[in-house]
This record gives structure tokens, sequence and C-alpha cells, in this order.
């Protein structure tokens, strides 16, 4: 007849709880999040684009200043051509917002996190904290960058401008801004779509697709929808010496956008929540 011995207390584990407190889990995301391959590439991307870009359109503009006509000089709009590369570099940013979600549920990671950490809400919020300050962080210091290389490049006899320039300081902040609620709109689309090629697709076709369709619609009628559109809120939210006609005004045009993100978020949350890992 054997006998069972129980180990000492000393040599006793005990079991996971499966309780995480919130800054644990905004800890777990960080770690996760910066030691994927995927994640350096992106912010790479978003700021050789952003950054880049702008420096090059605003390196040829002084080469070729003396070319162009006095109406040309009075329109120009320097923070604006600083800034153009922000427009490139909001795919990058889309695709990483989309991979942060996308990519676990590919590896099928994603069941391990749901069953270390139940509350797949929690998780969420965390991913989302995590992936919005690190993309906000990312993009105004892309933005500010270009703007400050931009003019550097813009010297005399071409114009050039200033933080305290009029628009200057909100094109440059809110420049930022645009390209971070953009990465927020990509997760929110890969959250419900789950699928990387799928999600990303879809972040191109609302950027690039949707306005040649809504091109197609009578004049009127285009200009109303255009001006909802994301594409057209990240111009006007740029430019510093004058809007689309009958466009939103910059902040309120970022108000929308991060009305887009908010639902796009709280239905990717609500869908969490319903579908299987």
């Amino acid at each position: 007849m054997s006998t069972q011995t129980t180990p000492p207390p000393a040599m006793q584990k005990a079991l996971p709880p499966g309780r995480y407190g919130f800054f644990d889990l905004v800890r777990s995301e960080w770690t996760k999040i910066r030691t994927v391959r995927s994640t350096m590439w992106t912010i790479g991307v978003t700021i050789v684009l952003g950054i880049g870009i702008g420096a090059l359109v605003c390196a040829l503009t002084r080469s070729h200043w003396s070319s162009q006509n006095i109406g040309q000089r009075v329109s120009f709009d320097a923070p604006a051509t600083s800034l153009i590369g922000l427009l490139f570099a909001q795919f990058a940013i889309g695709i990483l917002g989309v991979l942060v979600i996308s990519a676990e549920y590919s590896t099928g990671t994603i069941r391990a996190t749901f069953s270390a950490a139940p509350n797949r809400s929690r998780v969420f919020a965390a991913k989302i904290v995590v992936f919005g300050v690190l993309s906000f962080i990312v993009a105004e210091l892309t933005s500010f960058v270009a703007f400050f290389l931009g003019q550097f490049l813009l010297s005399s006899p071409a114009t050039h401008a200033t933080l305290s320039s009029p628009g200057a300081f909100r094109a440059v902040f809110g420049g930022g801004l645009f390209v971070c609620i953009l990465g927020l709109i990509g997760m929110g689309l890969g959250t419900i779509i789950r699928h990387t090629a799928g999600a990303i697709s879809a972040f191109v076709g609302i950027l690039l697709v949707l306005p040649i369709i809504t091109a197609a619609l009578p004049n009127q009628l285009s200009q109303d929808v255009r001006k909802f559109m994301p594409d057209r809120i990240g111009v006007d939210v740029l430019t510093t010496n004058g809007q689309h006609v009958g466009a939103f005004s910059p902040w309120v045009g970022l108000l929308i956008l991060c009305v887009y993100a908010v639902v796009l978020l709280v239905i990717g949350a609500s869908m969490l929540e319903k579908r299987d890992a």
C-alpha cells in the first residue's frame, strides 16, 4: 500500500489566479508590441516617409523658387509643404494599428492572452492605451522634425515659416494627431475584421478608393460627402493659407476623425467579447 506525501510548503507553488491589474496588462502589451519586428519596421517607415518626403519636396521647391511666378509665391504654404510626408506616413501607422491586434489572431497567441487574462475588455483597453501613446509620440515627433527640417531647407529667398507663424503650430501638432488617430482607426478595423490583409485593404480603401468613388457623384453632393473623408480632413489640417470650400475647420475635422476611431474601437470591443478567440 503506497502513501502519498504532501510536499513541504516551500515547494508548493500557487497557480496563477488569472487576474491582473490594468497596469500589469499595459506592461504586458508594451512588452509584446516592442518585441515584434513589424513594430520597428512600420515605425521606421512612418518616420522615413513623414520626414523624408517633406524634406525632398522642400529642397526641390527651394531649388526652383526663382522659376515660380508671383502668384505661386504668394499662395505658397511653407508649413504644409514640409508636412506633406505625413499624408504618406499615415499608411504605415495604419498598418501598424491593424497588426497590433490581427497579428495575435493570425498566430493564435490571442487565445493564450485571453486564457491568462480572461477580461477581454480590459486587455483591449490596455492595447489601445499602449498603441495610442506609442503612435502619438511617433507621429508628433515625425511631424515636428519634418517641420523644422523642411523650414531649414526652405532658406532664403524661398518663403519659410516658424512655429509662431499663423496656423503653423496648429498644422504641426494637428498633423501628428491626424496620423495618430488614423492608427487607431486601423486598429479598430483590425479588431473587427481580424484578418491582416482584409483589414489593411479596408484601411487603404477608405483613404484611397472612397475619395475616387465620391468624386463621381454630382458636384454639390460630392463636396458635401468629401468633407467627411479622412484624406480631405488631413489636407485641411495641414493647410495654413486657405481650406477647401465648405470644409470643416481643422479641429472640427480632427474631432470627426476621433468619432470614427471611437465607433470602430467600440464595435471591435463588442465583437471581441462575443466571438471566439
